[in-house]
């Protein structure tokens, strides 16, 4: 039985489904709906590997950012092309269009999308709300502040609002599923359900608690930069944005190697964001799939997943 450590072995919840990324390799398992667990490996490609530039400290963050978002997109794709329905014979405009490449064209539509909705969401619209208090307050601190007060509520009711969704409460059980996978293994306990079962769903390093640290660490951040105009405020933002999440990765990945009461106060308000909104307990069949992805994952020799 291994000792206890912290692993940088991450992952993130599918549709009926886990994706877990390791030292090398990263796994796919999604419960098909025949009720097998299907389990499909890629090798990890990064730019990092090709330019070392990309992991230095804060700028790792962001390359990683888009890394994640990247794949995750694919990820949910995967797993969601095993409960399409059956009844869709016809295939659709940019399969008919560009047959060979449709799904890499889907999965940039869908980033693409992402973003815009973002900006637009936790960007653009909290800004605007808070140009109504222009002609009341001189700081541009405060200004700052009322404008990430505002981000943080469009958050909490964008998380209140999916929560409500069947299929949403469905992928937070996988996430927990994931975390718990993850613990059981950091714990150094066998990889079985019986195991994994009595491990804590929430987890310091979750993607929730860095969103949350990326919405903190912008309304410290955007108060160097002023209160210019509307346009040179979004602006500011977008380009700004890259350090925020960059800064933002590097504490969450502080708050996750280490334990102490520094860290316990850092992580807190992530783990409660878990807890009451994107994380739910998981049955057994949901964590043996992600056990199924994370046993796909596991370092082999000479590799290393511990934190240094």
């Amino acid at each position: 039985m291994r000792e206890s450590f912290k692993t940088t072995i991450g992952g993130q919840a599918l549709i009926e489904g886990v994706m877990m990324k390791g030292p090398s390799k990263t796994a796919y398992a999604v419960r098909k709906p025949d009720g097998e667990i299907t389990v499909k490996v890629d090798q990890n490609h990064s730019i990092s590997e090709r330019h070392p530039i990309f992991n230095l400290p804060i700028l790792r963050g962001a390359v990683k950012l888009i890394e994640a978002m990247v794949t995750g997109v694919d990820a949910i794709m995967y797993s969601a092309s095993f409960w399409e329905d059956e009844g869709e014979g016809e295939s659709g405009f940019l399969e008919k269009k560009f047959p060979k490449n449709h799904k890499k064209i889907e999965e940039m539509l869908s980033v693409g999308l992402s973003i815009l909705l973002a900006v637009v969401f936790f960007m653009i619209l909290p800004n605007l709300l808070a140009t109504f208090f222009e002609n009341r307050i001189q700081s541009h601190f405060l200004l700052n502040l009322i404008e990430g007060v505002f981000r943080i509520i469009i958050f909490f009711v964008y998380l209140g609002l999916i929560s409500k969704q069947k299929d949403i409460a469905r992928v937070f059980e996988y996430h927990g599923a994931e975390h718990k996978s993850i613990a059981c293994y950091e714990a150094g306990a066998p990889l079985i359900v019986d195991e994994v079962k009595k491990y804590s769903r929430l987890h310091p390093r979750c993607g929730t608690s860095f969103l949350f640290m990326v919405l903190i660490l912008s309304v410290i951040i955007l108060s160097f930069f002023g209160w210019p105009s509307m346009a040179g405020r979004i602006i500011v933002r977008l380009l700004v944005f890259p350090l925020i999440a960059g800064v933002s990765y590097e504490v969450n990945r502080l708050i996750g190697k280490y334990d102490n009461k520094l860290t316990y106060v850092l992580r807190y308000p992530g783990l409660m964001i878990q807890k009451y909104f994107t994380v739910s307990e998981p049955d057994e069949e949901q964590m043996a799939v992600g056990i199924a992805s994370l046993k796909a994952v596991l370092p082999e020799a000479g590799e290393d997943d511990s934190w240094n």
